[in-house]
Parts: C-alpha cells; sequence; structure tokens
C-alpha cells in the first residue's frame, strides 16, 4: 500500500476539484462529474498496464534520484503537458488557432474543442503508433536478445533483425499504407506526424547509444554523468508514456466533452499507473517473471497497429485494453509456469 500512498492523495484532491468543477458549470452535476472522472481513472490504468511493465524495464536503470522524479516531475508532465497542453498545442498547429484562444475554446466551449480535437486524430495517433511501433520492432530485432516468450516469431524475429534499419523501413512502409485510407486533406499532416515519432524514437536511442559507447573514452565523466543523472531516460520513459496515453486522451472525450475532467480523471489513472511501476521495479516482480518484458511488448505491438488503423477506423477503447491485458496476463501465466517447471 505504501507505493500507492500518492496515488490515493492524488484521487481524493482529483475527485473533489471534480467536484467543485461540476458544480461551477452547471449546479447539481458535481457528483456526476466524479463519477465521469473515476471512470476515465480506470480506463487510464487498463489501457496503460503494459505501459508501466515497459516503463518499469526502463526506470531499474535508473537512480533512485530519478525514480522519485519520474514521480514528481513526471506526473506534472503527464498531467499537464499531456493530458492538457499537447493536445490544445496540436488542436493550434492544426486549425491555425493561437494556442491563447484554444484554451479558453477548451474552456469554454467543450464541444467545439472536442470538434476541433476530432479533426486532429489521425496525425495525433499516427505519431504515437510509429513511435510504439519503433520500440516494438527494436526490441524482438534486436540479435542480442536471448529471452524468448512466443519463440517460433520471436527467434525468426532476430535472423532478420541483421537487416540494418528494418524498423524503420516498416514502420514508414506502415505509415504510407495509413494514408492511403486519409482524406486528401489530412495525408500530408499524417505521413509528417509518423515521420516525426520515427526521428524522436531514433533521436532518443541514438543519444543512448552514444552515451553508452563514450563510457571508456575521453568523454567518460559527461557521458557518465549524463548516465547518472537519468536525464536521458527521463525523456524516453516520458515520451513512451506519452505515446501510450494518445488513444486515452482522444478516447476520454466519448465519456466527457470537458477537458478538465478529462484531465483530472486521466491524471489519477496515470499515477496510479505510475506506483504500479515504482513497485514493479522495487519489489523486482520483473526479475521473477521472465516473459513479462515480452507480453508487454507484444501490447506496444498491438496497440501501435490499432493506432494507425483509427486513424481511418474507430476502435473501441474495452478492444485496446483487452488486448494489451491478454498479453501481459498470458505472459504472466507462461513465466508462472516456467518457474514451475525450473523449481520441480
Amino acid at each position: 500500500m505504501q507505493y500507492f500512498t500518492g496515488s490515493y492523495i492524488v484521487s481524493i484532491i482529483g475527485f473533489i476539484l471534480a467536484y467543485f468543477w461540476g458544480e461551477h458549470v452547471q449546479s447539481g452535476s458535481g457528483f456526476a462529474c466524479v463519477f465521469i472522472a473515476f471512470v476515465l481513472s480506470i480506463l487510464e490504468v487498463s489501457l496503460s498496464f503494459d505501459n508501466a511493465v515497459v516503463n518499469a524495464f526502463k526506470l531499474e536503470k535508473m537512480s533512485q534520484k530519478w525514480r522519485g522524479r519520474f514521480l514528481t516531475w513526471g506526473i506534472l508532465i503527464a498531467v499537464f503537458g499531456m493530458r492538457f497542453l499537447f493536445p490544445v498545442l496540436v488542436v493550434s498547429a492544426f486549425s491555425h488557432i493561437n494556442m491563447i484562444e484554444v484554451t479558453k475554446i477548451a474552456l469554454t466551449d467543450s464541444m467545439k474543442y472536442a470538434h476541433y480535437l476530432q479533426l486532429t486524430h489521425a496525425p495525433i495517433v499516427t505519431f504515437g503508433g510509429a513511435f510504439l511501433m519503433m520500440l516494438f520492432l527494436n526490441y524482438f530485432l534486436n540479435t542480442k536478445k536471448e529471452t524468448h516468450w512466443i519463440k517460433f516469431i520471436e527467434k525468426k524475429l532476430i535472423h532478420i533483425g541483421n537487416i540494418k534499419g528494418l524498423e524503420t523501413i516498416i514502420t514508414i512502409t506502415a505509415i504510407l499504407i495509413t494514408q492511403h485510407f486519409i482524406p486528401q486533406t489530412q495525408k500530408l499532416y499524417v505521413v509528417i506526424s509518423g515521420l516525426i515519432g520515427i526521428i524522436i524514437y531514433l533521436l532518443i536511442e541514438g543519444v543512448s547509444h552514444w552515451l553508452e559507447q563514450h563510457e571508456q573514452e575521453r568523454m567518460k565523466k559527461l557521458a557518465t554523468t549524463a548516465r547518472d543523472t537519468g536525464l536521458i531516460g527521463f525523456l524516453y520513459l516520458e515520451l513512451i508514456d506519452a505515446s501510450f496515453s494518445l488513444d486515452g486522451v482522444l478516447g476520454a472525450f466519448a465519456l466527457s466533452k470537458d477537458i478538465i475532467i478529462i484531465t483530472i480523471g486521466l491524471a489519477i489513472g496515470a499515477m496510479f499507473v505510475r506506483s504500479l511501476t515504482i513497485m514493479l521495479v522495487e519489489k523486482k516482480t520483473l526479475q521473477e517473471f521472465i516473459y513479462l518484458e515480452q507480453g508487454a511488448h507484444w501490447a506496444i505491438g498491438a496497440l501501435s497497429v490499432i493506432m494507425f488503423i483509427s486513424t481511418f477506423k474507430e476502435v473501441p477503447e474495452v478492444i485496446t485494453g483487452l488486448i494489451g491485458l491478454f498479453f501481459i496476463i498470458s505472459s504472466l501465466i507462461s513465466s508462472i509456469m516456467h518457474n514451475k517447471k525450473a523449481n520441480a
């Protein structure tokens, strides 16, 4: 329970704010807003459980200081940055309306804001889909990967992993296929968003690799300092979280058009996901269940494909959540069975 103390505090504060905001917007709607915020928090947790597992593997390599910052700075970025500021920024860019005006629309005319956000749906999820597909492919095409869960597939992926840049080629192909189904007016935006997702992933991976390669050279001090502070790892985690959150942010408008209630609900869910991540790391759960990492990355691959499909065809949130849950639970069961055989 100690890991979730902060989450419970955030939940209480969030539900109180949701109540008073609801009463401010329309007298008598306070409890309805609290209920919507609660449902949104559950939605965020169910969609992001695989995110917690992936984050935990990255967080294991970070210092205690940066784990703490992941819960403090990270939650502020996740809540204000991705759940509020990022959608406003995207709407501003695509609608050619300044950010201040878009913010006013978000706070005073929820229906109009939801309309604008829906128009930017395809570019937003293409960015997230491209970033997550790169993450998925880079993991399974890694020729140094030794542990395999779905062996007959994962071993074959390693064999073709020797083709340099294959993950980028596959992701670009997915973007080009996706834009074929997009209206003409949005094709360019979709392609650009997808390419930005690829570029950002490669940039983060490139910087991480550069730091590792220079540990034993003249820039050892700089590299070690950057590695120990965990800045690159922190940014990497935030980008992964951002990509995971995109479908949740957009799907939340099916339950509410109020950006404040959506932000509160998703913020509570995001806090629980971060607390779960810390618990997985400190209890060393990931070391006990050896296939959990593979399951989480298969869930990432499935989510990336779903995000590409959702650019032109609506995919219910329940399907997205259940697919991710299926891979996590299946890999967990496989891990338990493996442990029993090893100890027999």
